[in-house]
């Protein structure tokens, strides 16, 4: 049975009462937009963290909370806990904005490009370089733009997708708390590497080090490889865990003995 201390039953407490009253409406108002988007507001860097997209989502950020946070509050202090939690989670969504913005800015020169020079050729090349993942969907479109490539009405057409392409990625919110959830992981391995950890899959006993090795290896490597289709916020997960390192290693520096 899990031991909550005050601040991670507070965190438990809002995310499931929120989860409990969100709809698709609260997710686009309050979900992490790009900074690129119409629809981002700042307050939406702390709100997303509050928001997740369905139970399993849910469910495996607060097993980490519960599991790992208790622990790191015990040691720290519920202020110094909560700080962390918030230093992380914040952490993680500038890390997130800021790739995505760099990702956002270079589809958005590409269409621009495209806009004063539009064809077919350049029109599959936008596609393939930026829009993967609608190919299938837009097949029919392709096939016909390939027959009458200097046809008025297919061209634009083809300017109104690559626009519709741009809005549907920049409009796409980031929610969950996985970010912070992924600083504690990280705080707790700092903190105490030696803890052994028993795994649920496979059922094996583990150093909580190498977990974090593991995690920080696996989302590293997901996020430079661009595992998109498994709509994972890759780099908000590193971010976490780097901006977990950073004030760990500075909160160690302001003390002879840390551990």
């Amino acid at each position: 049975m899990f031991s909550l201390t005050p601040v991670v039953r507070v965190l438990l407490i809002i995310n499931v009462l929120v989860f409990l009253v969100t709809n698709e409406s609260i997710i686009e108002q309050f979900g992490l937009h790009s900074f690129l988007s119409d629809k981002f507001n700042p307050i939406q860097l702390l709100t997303h963290m509050f928001l997740h997209s369905g139970f399993n989502h849910i469910f495996s950020n607060m097993i980490g909370l519960v599991i790992f946070g208790p622990l790191l509050e015990q040691f720290w202090g519920p202020k110094r806990f909560t700080f962390f939690y918030f230093f992380t989670g914040l952490g993680a969504a500038f890390l997130f904005s800021g790739i995505n913005y760099f990702e956002m800015h270079d589809v958005y020169e590409t269409i621009q490009a495209y806009r004063a020079n539009p064809g077919y050729d350049s029109f599959l090349a936008l596609v393939d370089q930026h829009a993967g993942s609608y190919y299938d969907r837009l097949v029919p479109f392709i096939e016909k733009f390939k027959e009458f490539p200097g046809d008025s009405k297919n061209i634009q057409d083809s300017v109104a997708i690559v626009n519709r392409i741009f809005t549907n990625q920049v409009d796409e919110p980031m929610v969950g708390a996985s970010g912070a959830i992924f600083g504690v992981i990280m705080g707790y391995g700092l903190l105490f590497p030696n803890t052994q950890l028993f795994l649920l899959f496979p059922p094996i006993p583990v150093k909580a080090k190498y977990l974090v090795i593991f995690y920080g290896a696996f989302e590293l490597y997901s996020g430079v490889y661009r595992a998109q289709a498994d709509n994972v916020a890759h780099f908000a997960h590193i971010g976490g865990m780097l901006f977990a390192f950073i004030l760990v290693k500075y909160w160690g520096s302001q003390r002879k003995t840390f551990y």
